[in-house]
């Protein structure tokens, strides 16, 4: 959940540092700090606050060392504070630690530690890690990198690591089991970062550490990774990053969520490039190729996911049952993996995350590899955790999300969820080849018509202005739409700070209408194609309260627009596609609400972009 930024080399590394703790302030934001080495000591500054705190008290820092390391924090152990920031130094000002993770078992370490006479000035587990890291370096006069591979079997919990010793200053010691942890490889220089967005404009080469490694990175030396558990050699492997600096920049917007919003169109069509080929009527994704016989066999499909990415997922159970008749199962995966699932042989498990490193998820997938399951992951980011520990998968194509609420990603994993589908249902023969063909030719066109759903952008402003301030929100969807109705609600949430709850449209009777009155805006998903005139029927119910009514309508719909306040007309698809565009209004919404209620809509507070930890 926090962002680690170190680097050693021949250039000054403060620029370096701060520029890339902006980047990865969407993994957390509520203290930041680093340090340098200056040649013969290392300057510490951090701060409550975010990144731009830092670098307000951190100008005095007139070094120009080579080597440091930062960070920025979403808040575990200890409430947000100067001294709870890290970085965090041991009781002899020797070593420096930044850490992303928790460490589970600090409390008794911590005990022992105090018997032994440290004292400790923070309330994080991350300080008790440097002093053990200390303790064990003193007590069998060991170098840093294995007085850290001895501390690490030590602890348990998750955790990504840099550690520095002013003693030995030409290396900087990482270490990673749970959290993201990428290393640049310049010339003679490198970069540490959580992802590799702090590091693309210097090189494309990227090392991505997997659980229970450790690396010592030192100048004018090759770089070296061993498994923690047996100091065993691992050979490095060196990637090409997929990422450019364009990507990671607002690009003229005034926040990333809107950037990402309007990327949609192309992103769509990233993702079904080379996989969809409507004119033939093909789809082919290598992974579901090669594993053809996994799904044509399965008995169920278990879907494992969090936040927006389980919304994508109830989408893809609607489809993927209706299309290809296999039974599917959606799991929040914080639930699935303590309540003693039955997993068979014989199931497929689908794994979605947009990080590819949420630790719920990635436990449901590790835990379902033990039961013998099938494991297919859906991400982002290309050299993910979930990329790497799933047996399979595909990507989403995206590009880098960077603002914390998401948007693109949610609907370039349905546009990969469709697809499977879609490509399940051919080979059983579950769609006729019209109906098969119809499909295709449809998501096909769908980024034009996202393309045209985001012209409703002043519209969804408009509206904004007469609900900003209004304290709840209710959203109905029925059908494929039940899922984007819980998606709008999230979103404002998230964003806005208001309470918002998603509901199918039927269940209001059982329940909420108890709580429409005049004043509570009602947002109902209400398309031409699928359960349109039940709808209506839930919507006739809602104006007989008198609740403000904000109707998401296939564009030309006459009867809803007798019926609501509000209207925002969206082009017309068929029913299993409809989330693809009626979302899109919903994130414009909470949007415009969320700035002019003068949020942080890239940052809202209290969350953090990657779930690394439980």
């Amino acid at each position: 959940m926090c962002g680690i930024v170190g680097y050693i080399g021949h250039r000054e590394a403060y620029p370096i540092i701060i520029k890339g703790l902006k980047r990865l302030e969407y993994r957390g934001y509520d203290s930041a700090g680093l340090i340098l080495y200056d040649g013969k000591d290392v300057k510490l500054s951090k701060t409550k606050g975010k990144v731009s705190d830092l670098e307000d008290i951190s100008k005095e820092i007139t070094t120009t060392g080579t080597i440091g390391m930062g960070h920025t924090r979403w808040a575990t152990h200890g409430v947000p504070n100067d001294v709870n920031s890290h970085p965090h130094m041991s009781n002899s000002g020797n070593l420096a630690i930044i850490h992303n993770g928790i460490i589970e078992n600090y409390e008794p370490l911590k005990k022992e530690l105090i018997k032994r006479g440290y004292i400790f000035h923070s309330d994080t587990d991350t300080e008790v890690l440097v002093n053990l890291i200390e303790e064990v370096q003193k007590k069998e006069k060991l170098k840093l990198g294995k007085a850290v591979q001895v501390a690490l079997n030590q602890v348990v919990g998750a955790y990504a690591i840099c550690v520095f010793d002013k003693q030995n200053p030409d290396e900087i010691v990482v270490a990673r089991l749970g959290s993201p942890l990428a290393i640049g490889v310049g010339e003679n220089e490198y970069f540490i970062a959580s992802d590799a967005s702090p590091f693309i404009e210097y090189t494309s080469n990227a090392i991505y550490l997997e659980d229970e490694e450790m690396a010592i990175v030192r100048l004018h030396k090759p770089l070296k990774i061993r498994k923690i558990k047996d100091d065993s050699l691992v050979d490095p492997y060196i990637q090409e990053l997929q990422m450019n600096l364009e990507q990671i920049e607002k690009g003229g917007y005034d926040h990333f969520m809107l950037k990402e919003i309007y990327e949609q169109p192309n992103v769509i069509k990233d993702t079904y490039r080379g996989r969809l080929h409507a004119n033939k009527g093909i789809i082919q994704m290598a992974g579901i190729e090669d594993n053809l016989e996994k799904f044509l066999n399965a008995d169920r499909i278990i879907i494992v996911a969090c936040g927006t990415s389980w919304h994508a997922g109830l989408v893809a159970e609607y489809v993927i049952e209706e299309f290809a008749r296999i039974p599917v199962e959606v799991e929040y995966a914080s639930e699935f993996r303590y309540r003693n699932p039955i997993i068979n042989k014989n199931d497929v498990v689908i794994a979605i995350s947009q990080s590819g490193e949420t630790a719920d998820t990635l436990a449901a997938i590790k835990l379902s590899k033990e039961k013998g399951a099938f494991v297919f992951g859906v991400c982002n980011v290309v050299g993910s955790s979930i990329s790497r520990e799933t047996h399979a998968g595909a990507y989403t194509h995206a590009g880098p999300e960077i603002g914390v609420a998401s948007t693109k990603a949610f609907t370039t994993q349905i546009t990969v969820l469709t697809m499977i589908a879609l490509r399940l249902a051919k080979a059983k023969g579950t769609l006729s080849n019209s109906d098969f063909h119809r499909y295709l030719q449809e998501l096909e066109l769908i980024p034009e018509k996202v393309a045209e759903a985001l012209t409703t952008n002043d519209k969804a402003k408009e509206i904004a202005t007469k609900f900003k301030d209004a304290p709840n929100c209710l959203y109905l969807g029925r059908g494929y739409n039940f899922p984007v109705a819980l998606e709008g609600a999230l979103k404002l949430k998230e964003i806005s700070y208001i309470h918002a709850e998603g509901y199918p449209a039927a269940e209001m009777k059982h329940g909420p209408i108890a709580l429409i009155d005049e004043h509570m805006p009602v947002v109902v998903i209400a398309p031409k194609q699928g359960h349109y005139d039940k709808v209506v029927s839930n919507i006739q119910e809602i104006k007989s309260r008198s609740g403000k009514i904000i109707a998401v309508v296939t564009k030309g719909d006459t009867q809803v627009r007798e019926l609501a306040d509000y209207v925002i007309e969206i082009p017309n698809t068929s029913d299993a596609l409809s989330p693809l565009l009626t979302t899109i209004p919903l994130q414009l919404l909470s949007y415009h609400i969320a700035v002019m209620r003068g949020c942080n809509v890239d940052q809202p507070r209290n969350l953090a972009k990657s779930v690394t930890v439980e």
